[in-house]
């Protein structure tokens, strides 16, 4: 099955269900996908896993507008598992999330070249690793992308991933409160070259950030941006 085969209209059904499965209600649903409507743009594409083990988790694609020329790539379904979080951290309600990842407007969304799939290709990754390894993920975590530390593909040598608060097209923090209750908080996938993993690990995120300067920030990946810890 090809990647196009995987990329269908945002109401086409096309999943197979368990008992033992984490999902959103439909009215979940319903109020995930209107709010990210009005905070990242309208869409019609989402590409939907057909068989899932555990969460059905699909990925919205946001296309680029005139406004904002690139793509918006965007979980779903993430958030309806709930995260191991540690006790001293539970009042913050960090145990649902959901991913962002930011893509150039020229970026060959529809390839499955490993060149071109890799982004979500982690964020799939990222979004089963807290279900996977009775953990949890929020901001400023780290996860590389091979054991080996090897790029994530042939055309960059950015190689592991650190999470970023995400935020909308305003600029605003981008947190949903569920009418059921959940509150779904946002995390922008930032990848990131070995050398700033190794120096993130020594010290923080927030050190790491502060070594970047305003255009190298930016939330659209660049995967041949500057290297600052190098």
């Amino acid at each position: 099955m090809g990647i196009f085969d995987k990329l269908k209209k945002k109401n086409q059904k096309n999943q197979t269900v368990t008992d033992s499965m984490y999902l959103y209600s439909e009215k979940e649903l319903n109020e995930y996908e209107a709010y990210i409507e009005k905070s990242l743009g309208h869409y019609d594409n989402v590409f939907h896993e057909i068989v899932s083990p555990d969460i059905h988790l699909d990925v919205i694609i946001v296309p680029p507008t005139e406004a904002y020329p690139f793509y918006k790539l965007v979980t779903m379904g993430m958030g309806a598992y709930t995260m191991n979080v540690p006790q001293e951290l539970k009042e913050y309600e960090l145990e649902h999330a959901e991913l962002i990842m930011y893509l150039p407007a020229d970026w060959n969304i529809g390839s499955d070249n490993e060149k071109d799939y890799w982004p979500i290709r982690y964020l799939k990754v990222l979004a089963r690793l807290p279900l996977q390894l009775d953990t949890w993920l929020g901001f400023g975590h780290t996860v590389q992308g091979n054991a080996d530390m090897a790029p994530f593909a042939e055309n960059t040598k950015l190689s592991s991933i650190m999470l970023l608060t995400a935020l909308n097209l305003e600029g605003e923090i981008m947190e949903l409160r569920l009418s059921s209750g959940k509150k779904l908080n946002f995390y922008q996938l930032f990848p990131i070259y070995k050398e700033e993993l190794e120096y993130k690990q020594q010290t923080s995120a927030e050190k790491l950030l502060a070594l970047f300067d305003g255009e190298d920030f930016s939330p659209v990946l660049n995967i041949n941006r500057k290297n600052y810890c190098k």
